[in-house]
């Protein structure tokens, strides 16, 4: 599909990062980062452990007006060059979420360009097709700090949900995990680390869900059997932390073999016409080099193509949002009225059946 070439601005203001970028979408379809700029708010909420809500939603109002200023200087371009602007509606942290699509608002009225609210999944779903030109239909996994889904792909705006967890979602567990061994926040890459030097077959944690015939997820359950494994051992020591993070890694990494090699077993008996299937990770827990190992070696083993778009890509991110309303603005979808409003709860899906995981309140996407 043709069209003529898109200059995009895009903001980003879900969780706990405030992002500004402008992308281009040329004639072809193909895709350029002109100008990205993220702040990440890790130092004001590294003392609670966790993201608060209020410290984000001021915190992006400080901020967002010279990095959308930065992000126009890096790509060359002024509001003038801009097609439309795409603005992160949903899901995140409601603060969060006012803020950014105000700014969106605002820089519409006043430049008279239309005004995309997207959805911060789709943005993830479809940032393979601006690094890697993918094509549709594929398959993705999402997997952050309040998402763990199993989604098909079948083009722009048209998404199922074959999958999600049931109660935690994978982030969530990890960040849980290092909080209880005292490991620093953000807790995932803190869990990695603490994994490198350990024993992952010293704790036989449990794999939820494992052979089950439908693609759900579920870490409750193995959050729980770390808790119990950590408190046998009180007091710790550094190495029953590194055992025990390690141990944790291989259970998730044998959970995700059975699941997602569920989900493609279904994906090629659905599209057996799809030469060259693809399976798509994205969200900050793909970051996670055990998990994309296990993820590849996967998808060589049932002929799918693994396609994990650079880190700084699937963590929260303006350019992906950017890319999502120029994939809109390209296929005719209409743009959005100045009366839309956040929504703090937005599955991608909506015809899915409403599970925790499908767009959780104040959940990081």
């Amino acid at each position: 599909m043709t069209s003529p070439p898109l200059c995009i601005l895009g903001i980003e203001t879900s969780c706990d990062e405030t992002a500004a970028s402008v992308v281009l979408r040329d004639e072809k379809g193909g895709g350029r980062i002109l100008g990205d700029v993220v702040l990440s708010q890790l130092e004001e909420h590294s003392a609670y452990g966790g993201v608060v809500p209020e410290i984000a939603a001021r915190a992006h109002v400080e901020a967002l007006d010279t990095l959308i200023e930065e992000a126009l200087l890096r790509a060359g371009v002024t509001l003038k060059d801009i097609d439309a602007i795409a603005a992160t509606s949903g899901p995140g942290l409601i603060g969060g979420l006012i803020v950014g699509l105000m700014t969106g608002k605002a820089i519409a009225r006043a430049t008279g360009k239309p005004l995309y609210a997207v959805n911060h999944l789709e943005g993830h779903a479809l940032t393979a097709r601006l690094t890697d030109g993918l094509s549709f239909p594929y398959l993705m996994l999402l997997v952050s700090g309040g998402h763990t889904q199993l989604i098909l792909v079948r083009g722009v705006g048209d998404y199922e949900r074959w999958g999600t967890t049931i109660d935690d979602a994978l982030g969530e567990a990890f960040d849980k995990t290092a909080k209880l061994l005292g490991l620093p926040y953000p807790g995932g890459p803190a869990v990695e680390r603490a994994a490198s030097s350990g024993d992952p077959e010293r704790f036989d944690f449990p794999r939820p869900l494992v052979g089950d015939a439908r693609l759900d997820f579920s870490f409750s359950g193995l959050k729980t059997a770390v808790r119990q494994a950590a408190q046998s051992l009180e007091p710790v020591s550094e190495q029953d932390i590194a055992d025990i993070c390690a141990s944790f890694q291989r259970a998730i990494s044998r959970t995700l073999k059975d699941r997602v090699g569920r989900g493609l077993k279904r994906f090629k008996a659905e599209f057996a016409a799809v030469d060259h299937p693809a399976l798509v990770v994205a969200g900050g827990v793909a970051a996670n080099q055990t998990l994309r190992a296990t993820l590849q070696a996967l998808c060589d083993e049932h002929g799918f193509r693994f396609v994990a778009p650079p880190l700084e890509l699937c963590t929260d991110n303006a350019a992906m949002i950017a890319w999502a309303g120029a994939e809109r603005l390209a296929a005719g979808l209409p743009a959005d009225g100045l009366d839309v409003a956040p929504r703090s709860r937005w599955p991608l899906d909506a015809e899915a059946k409403a599970l925790i995981g499908s767009g959780r309140r104040g959940a990081k996407a």
